[in-house]
């Protein structure tokens, strides 16, 4: 992954004057085949092939979103599971295309999509580390500078020449996440990371939220706390199947997702 997402066929960046956006996404689709049966043999195959039997269902994941989030914004991503956020939020990170679609991204992003994700089991933590950076489109000298204060912040110091696959679930969501808030990209991409990890650290991860809140950073967090979209989001967009079904104020946004269980 490098540093920023480069021009390729749906997703790219603009490099002519400087947008007054962090990400654009507009009219997104994205669809994925499920399937539904199996032919039992080449002949059922023949015959479903000849009878325009399908082996699989389309399932419309997005359909014609579009949206705007400004440099500095912190903005909630919520919805039903199903609704389409999380594919909205692997498209972003440039982990999926759209299938039609535009989406212009301005500066350098680091996703925080799923615990693991770049991390081997058998390598230490400081190895770890350098490979995530190295993902993240980091160079090793960059990562030496940053290197103390990821552990620092994961309070790994004493385990960082231990295998990862010795680690808990909690220390390495602790170590991912120290990488992706000290990688200092210009846009940082979550996806319910406050869910996981003991009561301090959450707690750490909350503080650390705050002081970016109103700050040069923009965050994108993908949540089902309206507790957390209340408390860190200057702006939030609920997703209901596939589509925007409203953005805006988080207050107006939570009250629309608590409302659609009532």
């Amino acid at each position: 992954m490098s540093k920023a997402i480069q021009c390729m066929d749906n997703v790219h960046t603009k490099s002519s004057k400087k947008p007054n956006f962090a990400i654009r996404a507009t009219h997104l689709h994205k669809s994925f085949r499920l399937p539904t049966e199996r032919a039992a043999g080449l002949k059922q195959a023949i015959f479903n092939w000849l009878k325009g039997v399908k082996g699989y269902t389309e399932q419309k994941v997005l359909d014609d979103v579009s949206f705007e989030i400004k440099p500095g914004e912190f903005v909630g991503i919520v919805g039903r599971n199903g609704s389409g956020k999380s594919t909205l939020l692997k498209i972003l990170a440039g982990i999926y295309y759209p299938e039609q679609g535009d989406i212009e991204v301005n500066g350098t992003l680091v996703p925080f999509i799923e615990l693991g994700v770049g991390f081997n089991p058998e390598l230490t933590g400081r190895e770890n580390v350098y490979l995530n950076g190295a993902l993240l489109g980091f160079s090793h000298k960059e990562m030496d500078a940053m290197y103390d204060e990821i552990v620092q912040f994961a309070e790994l110091e004493p385990f960082m020449d231990a295998k990862l696959k010795n680690y808990s679930s909690g220390m390495q969501v602790r170590l991912a996440f120290s990488i992706a808030i000290r990688a200092k990209g210009d846009i940082l991409i979550l996806d319910e990371v406050l869910a996981v990890g003991d009561a301090a650290f959450q707690e750490k991860c909350n503080n650390y939220f705050s002081s970016l809140k109103g700050g040069k950073q923009t965050v994108i967090l993908v949540t089902h706390s309206m507790e957390n979209v209340r408390r860190f989001c200057n702006r939030a967009i609920l997703i209901e199947n596939g589509k925007i079904a409203t953005e805006g104020n988080p207050e107006t946004v939570a009250k629309a997702y608590e409302g659609l269980w009532s």
